[in-house]
């Protein structure tokens, strides 16, 4: 009986030596992780919000973030408040299709910064890294026309201002909110810049949609398009009127170059002088964004892969001049002109409605072809 009850007392023992061993451990991995969330923080200009994900989603979302690796690639977007469910799109599409450290700028205006807080903390983006950066609309002061004003978005001349929202980044992406990227965004960051160049864009004459757009919207393929080559100031830059333009929407910028060329200050330059001078040309029809970067960046930038920019889906046409195959195979879809994928008027919409998240606020929602019964 004796040794029955000692082997009792040891058992006892044992079992509570073996209580407190899990007890120590999951207090210390508890420790672990909250060390590790801190240490995985975006650093910069973010405002932080609490999660709302369920456990479960949080969970695969945590898992699929650890499998990232590799440089970190700077992403910068605008998101204005009327158009948040397109910018949520685009970075779900870069998002789903990379494995690589994706860090998403996201310049925009006070008044829109709580309703993409929101958006973002209901869905898996919210464990994307991210920074919310507020664009200062005073930056734009004296830059831009009196008519400019009434139709023109202040974040249209976010792309102006690269370096400051990578601030401590050599090389960064910046990308329109129109558009859905389909290939492996580390392979757009791979695009080699010529040296001294401070930005690589896609040229427009080469796109088989660019004569089609053409009629009735000015050369918009060229600079006669964007310039008016009567004006003093653009006749003394000697610069061909015929040279083929390029779209701003896509942009792989070498950071240290445009700080080293100070680009953000001539192009703040040529908006001034616009409102002086009145340089843009008439026929505009396009961003006021685009002729001082026209000017600017004249037969001194890099080329981007034709596939990694396939755009003017917005345009008349669209579904005509693009197969559904090679839509398909792009790596980079651009719905730049005037029929936008939310809106229910342009082509492939289909395409973009794949990466859309629902707003969890109910303000935003995709405009769609209704078929009513009514003969």
């Amino acid at each position: 009986m004796t040794l029955r009850r000692v082997n009792v007392v040891i058992l006892a023992l044992l079992a509570v030596a073996f209580l407190i061993v899990v007890q120590r451990n999951l207090l210390n991995l508890n420790d672990f992780l909250g060390s590790r969330q801190n240490a995985d923080a975006v650093p910069g200009m973010v405002l932080p919000f609490e999660s709302e994900l369920s456990p479960i989603l949080r969970a695969q979302s945590e898992e699929e973030e650890k499998e990232r690796a590799g440089e970190e690639i700077p992403v910068i977007l605008t998101a204005a408040e009327e158009r948040l469910g397109a910018v949520v799109a685009a970075m779900n599409s870069i998002y789903r299709n990379s494995k690589a450290s994706v860090v998403f700028n996201i310049v925009t205006m006070n008044d829109t910064v709580d309703h993409l807080k929101s958006w973002l903390s209901k869905s898996t983006l919210n464990n994307a890294k991210h920074k919310i950066i507020i664009f200062e609309p005073q930056v734009l002061d004296g830059k831009i026309s009196k008519e400019s004003l009434a139709t023109v978005k202040p974040l249209t001349f976010a792309r102006f201002y690269l370096p400051m929202y990578a601030p401590n980044a050599e090389k960064a992406i910046y990308l329109d909110d129109d558009v859905i990227v389909q290939g492996d965004i580390q392979e757009l960051y791979g695009t080699m810049l010529k040296p001294g160049h401070a930005a690589a864009f896609s040229d427009d004459c080469d796109s088989a949609s660019a004569k089609g757009i053409i009629r009735g919207a000015g050369n918009q393929n060229n600079y006669l398009g964007f310039l008016d080559f009567k004006k003093d100031s653009i006749k003394k830059l000697t610069m061909r009127a015929n040279t083929c333009s390029f779209n701003p929407g896509v942009i792989v910028a070498n950071l240290t170059e445009w700080r080293n060329q100070n680009i953000t200050a001539q192009l703040e330059h040529w908006m001034e002088l616009n409102v002086k001078e009145d340089l843009y040309s008439k026929t505009l029809a396009d961003s006021v964004t685009a002729p001082p970067m026209m000017i600017v960046f004249y037969k001194h930038y890099s080329a981007i892969d034709p596939m990694w920019h396939v755009r003017h889906l917005g345009t008349t046409g669209a579904g005509k001049r693009y197969s559904p195959q090679f839509v398909r195979a792009a790596k980079l879809l651009h719905w730049n002109g005037h029929y936008k994928p939310w809106s229910g008027t342009a082509s492939f919409s289909d395409v973009w409605d794949k990466w859309y998240i629902q707003d969890p606020t109910g303000k935003f929602n995709p405009v769609r072809k209704m078929h009513s019964a009514e003969k």
